[in-house]
């Protein structure tokens, strides 16, 4: 059974633009587009609730959510969707969506707090927690930035199994879109002993850090290659904060497409300072990629 792109919808114009997005993606993909939203009934304080109040206001979503998806019908006659709205806790109730989706698409503001579903931790500890892909979407996203030309742009970091989930999600978006890869390694000088003795050695056998790094990544990028050998791939290895060399490596793509790798402290999960700086900045819709 093929997974549904699953889009979360507040009524917000980002989570608009992400349904959107995410209908998109699903006419691409051949599947199924389902449109999600999370709610918590709150009683009134003094108890003095109007009776039925809670009907009217879970009918009202419903009407709501249906509108939406609607406009998406009319723009893709061929497309199946539907919708749920899921009560309780958000975080909860958003990672629940993501376990049964191929992904999850949500709207952000960018360029400052991440906001809709993503207000304060929540917003953080979906991306941390969930089990899929989450794509954040901006309001002001357009179909026309699809348009081909523009590239599908991937960090990669670490060995070659590090980012694999993340260079597959890349190379997949890139395939259904007709889109070239430009995959990222960006590295910097190392303080003293943070290379392993094992590093440092396949560096002078490489010729030096830079070579070792492009060896890297070309070593990562073989088995994708391989795999799709119709989609190009611009190879960029540039030292540098990864966040920076990435935003500035996508300010013209389509799509930005990053790795995590969830981090629990005592105040609950968090995402890389790599993934939370281009959140808030990149122009363009960010997936965020769950890997081990």
């Amino acid at each position: 059974m093929t997974r549904p792109i699953t889009a979360g919808v507040d009524g917000s114009e980002e989570s608009l633009a992400a349904l959107g997005w995410a209908a998109r993606e699903a006419v691409r993909a051949g599947a199924p587009l389902h449109a999600v939203h999370a709610w918590r009934y709150e009683e009134p304080r003094d108890g003095d609730a109007e009776p039925g109040e809670r009907a009217v206001r879970e009918a009202a979503l419903a009407e709501q959510l249906a509108e939406a998806v609607r406009a998406v019908g009319e723009r893709h006659p061929g497309l199946t969707v539907t919708t749920e709205i899921r009560e309780g806790d958000t975080v909860a109730a958003l990672l629940g969506a993501a376990a049964d989706a191929d992904r999850l698409v949500l709207g952000s503001r960018g360029q400052g707090p991440v906001v809709g579903f993503l207000l304060g931790s929540v917003g953080q500890q979906v991306i941390a927690e969930a089990p899929r892909p989450v794509v954040l979407v901006r309001a002001d996203d357009e179909p026309a930035t699809e348009a081909a030309g523009r590239e599908i742009v991937v960090g990669q970091q670490g060995e070659p199994d590090d980012s694999a989930d993340t260079l597959g999600f890349a190379f997949r978006a890139a395939a259904a879109r007709g889109a070239a890869v430009r995959a990222v390694r960006a590295w910097t000088l190392p303080p003293v002993f943070a290379y392993s003795p094992g590093s440092l050695r396949l560096a002078d056998e490489a010729g030096g850090l830079e070579p070792y790094e492009r060896k890297a990544l070309a070593a990562a990028l073989a088995p994708w290659r391989e795999r799709f050998p119709d989609v190009p791939v611009v190879e960029q290895v540039e030292m540098g904060s990864a966040g920076q060399v990435l935003l500035s490596a996508a300010a013209g793509a389509q799509l930005l497409v990053v790795g995590r790798r969830a981090r629990r402290t005592a105040v609950g999960a968090r995402i890389g300072s790599v993934a939370h700086g281009v959140l808030h900045h990149a122009r363009c819709p960010v997936a965020v990629v769950p890997h081990d």
